[in-house]
């Protein structure tokens, strides 16, 4: 038995099943589950809708990829440092309210945001501004919505809720692309008011959600400490197998966040003169890459090896970042980037495998905070280092870095922790 199954915030198995689990409905037939599927299908298409829309809004009104990188990285670091305190709300509050005042708050901003822009009262300043208080929103809503899938879905149809999630996460970015580059073609304002939109209709839905959202617990509610806010930490650093994982993670981000991808594809794509259309698609091809390893993910999980799985995905980044160097149109740019988002699915269903098998209810909130501050670490000194190295260097030194990054971070996947990972349900039996 490892020191990790010894931890107090660590379960020894997979709890187990509630008394009548063996006569679950189907996934698809599971109403509270899909209504918080399709709720979160909704702000996350808002959300990357706006990863497009607000470097597109900078780029025209400053047109610097260093200043649309700046606005990245602030929204990264908001919600990273947003979904610690997420992660706490969720398993101290009631996850249902957390999730409307969330999306409510979200709604009210674009809202305002949108009425800025027809009024042509709308600064730089203002656009960063806003993509902060939008991201703080999103990072303090998504360990909550995380945390609360496990009161809705019965422990054996947790794997394949969590390959669901993964087809909502990146189906969003396959679709928000196009959806705001089409609409911003129609008027800079349009974006942001089909963003406030899908906000409402998010709220809408949490409401309609008729099982609780966190277990009830009989020694009622915990008092609040920073030892305890931040203790989802202690779990990772003492986890043999989240922690090198965590680390590759966070080396991976670097280049390969979709923020910083994304940008690196726009900023090319603006500077070769094609069209918020073609910017649009090219993005698009990138996140279908990522919906297409979703939709596989369930099978591929399934057949090949954690350790197979990651180390794929470590050294297709550096590959794919130096075929970026000979694509010959903006087109194939995407689909390149797409090849490596093809696999982060799988890397994501694996992991929260892990974590799903090893980490029980009661902190399952804060140490999803933990994962996501984590994973998003790196990302703001990698988006704003894409945009600084494409305002002095160009793409091909963006494209050279990213190679370097991503390969000195595959390294990780050499390791003997890495190399001979266990399947998460042999984790759960130990």
């Amino acid at each position: 038995m490892t020191a990790e199954q010894d931890h107090p915030l660590l379960s020894p198995g997979q709890d187990p099943p509630a008394p009548g689990a063996e006569r679950f409905v189907p996934l698809a037939r599971n109403r509270d589950f899909q209504m918080l599927w399709t709720s979160r299908f909704l702000a996350g298409l808002g959300k990357e809708s706006g990863e497009i829309a607000y470097p597109l809004l900078a780029l025209l009104l400053a047109g610097s990829a260093a200043q649309a990188g700046a606005i990245g990285a602030a929204q990264v670091t908001t919600a990273m440092v947003t979904a610690v305190l997420g992660g706490s709300l969720a398993d101290r509050t009631n996850r249902r309210t957390v999730l409307l005042c969330c999306d409510l708050g979200r709604l009210a901003l674009l809202s305002l945001f949108t009425f800025l822009l027809l009024t042509q009262n709308v600064t730089l300043p203002v656009i960063i501004g806003v993509a902060i208080g939008s991201a703080a929103l999103m990072g303090v809503s998504n360990p909550v919505a995380m945390a609360a899938v496990k009161q809705l879905v019965p422990a054996p149809q947790m794997a394949e809720a969590s390959a669901q999630n993964q087809i909502r996460l990146f189906s969003t970015t396959a679709l928000g692309a196009p959806f705001a580059g089409s609409l911003f073609s129609v008027g800079r304002a349009f974006p942001f008011a089909a963003e406030a939109l899908t906000y409402l209709v998010s709220a809408s839905l949490v409401l309609l959600i008729r099982r609780p959202m966190q277990a009830h617990r009989a020694d009622g509610q915990e008092r609040w400490t920073l030892r305890g806010a931040v203790s989802g930490f202690t779990v990772l650093a003492r986890h043999p197998i989240l922690r090198p994982m965590i680390s590759w993670i966070v080396g991976f981000n670097l280049t390969y966040t979709q923020t910083g991808a994304f940008l690196a594809l726009i900023a090319t794509a603006e500077s070769q003169g094609a069209s918020h259309f073609q910017i649009g698609l090219t993005v698009s091809l990138a996140g279908a890459g990522g919906l297409l390893g979703a939709l596989l993910a369930g099978t591929v999980v399934r057949w090949v090896r954690p350790s197979a799985i990651f180390l794929a995905a470590a050294w297709a980044a550096p590959v794919c970042s130096l075929g970026l160097l000979f694509a010959p149109n903006v087109m194939f740019l995407g689909v390149l980037v797409g090849c490596v988002f093809a696999i982060v699915p799988c890397v994501n269903a694996v992991f929260y495998g892990y974590v799903a098998a090893s980490v029980s209810d009661r902190y399952q909130g804060r140490v999803l905070g933990a994962v996501t501050f984590m994973a998003l670490l790196s990302q703001p000194v990698g988006i704003l280092g894409i945009g600084v190295v494409f305002d002095h260097a160009g793409p091909a030194w963006v494209f050279l870095t990213m190679a370097l990054v991503s390969a000195l971070a595959a390294l990780f996947s050499l390791s003997p922790a890495m190399r001979h990972l266990p399947r998460p349900e042999e984790v759960a039996v130990a």
